[in-house]
């Protein structure tokens, strides 16, 4: 299976790259879908979609590789990470990120549990991941992020554990930011094992980045 990211950022945010560079660097890497998932609070969510969204939708007619527009709530007071998400849903966003309590970070505690009892797709490098974190995001459908992103990749292997005692699915996203943080989906699964995760389950994990893009693309 090709190469499959849920979570990236162009200069519309912290990212190096335009939109239009970032799809055609990922396309040529052999990545089959994308979400661009720019950083966002309530200052910014609307500019940020009222951009990616046209462009996803344009760049879709005509290019190989699908992109999804979306967004990740970053550094949001947890009390407004509902209300935010609901906000994004509504204006047209099909991925949903939460920036998780990574430990490289002073991500507010408590954020992690916040998103996972609000609409969001994919907590994103959760940090040191509860049992009833990941108990809560099996039970809502919610997606747990094995990232290859430096840094955020410290509690891999602790995320991984909680993840799969509980019965969460994962995915493993690049949290790209710039071209050197685009990998194939070799090193994505060489990252998942060394987690800790069985080939088997490393493999899972894009499909299940599959199996939602197929789903939100319609």
């Amino acid at each position: 299976m090709n190469m499959i990211s849920l979570h990236s950022h162009t200069f519309f945010s912290d990212g190096e790259l335009g939109p239009a560079e970032l799809a055609r660097r990922c396309e040529d890497n052999g990545y089959d879908f994308l979400a661009i998932t720019d950083h966002v609070d309530v200052s910014n969510l609307e500019f940020t979609l009222k951009n990616i969204i046209p462009f996803c939708v344009q760049h879709n007619k005509y290019g190989k590789i699908k992109l999804l527009p979306g967004i990740e709530m970053t550094h949001v007071i947890p009390s407004t990470i509902a209300g935010l998400a609901r906000e994004a849903r509504r204006m047209g966003a099909k991925v949903i990120v939460l920036h998780g309590e990574t430990p490289v970070e002073p991500v507010i505690p408590g954020t992690n549990f916040a998103g996972l009892n609000s609409d969001i797709d994919i907590l994103a490098h959760p940090g040191f991941l509860t049992k009833k974190e990941a108990e809560l995001a099996r039970k809502k459908g919610i997606l747990i992020e094995i990232t290859t992103r430096s840094g955020h990749s410290l509690t891999n292997g602790h995320v991984a554990k909680t993840a799969l005692s509980a019965g969460a699915k994962m995915v493993i996203n690049t949290d790209a930011h710039a071209p050197a943080d685009l990998v194939n989906s070799n090193f994505a699964i060489k990252t998942a094992i060394g987690a800790g995760m069985t080939k088997k389950a490393a493999a899972q994990c894009l499909k299940n980045s599959y199996n939602f893009c197929k789903e939100r693309a319609r």
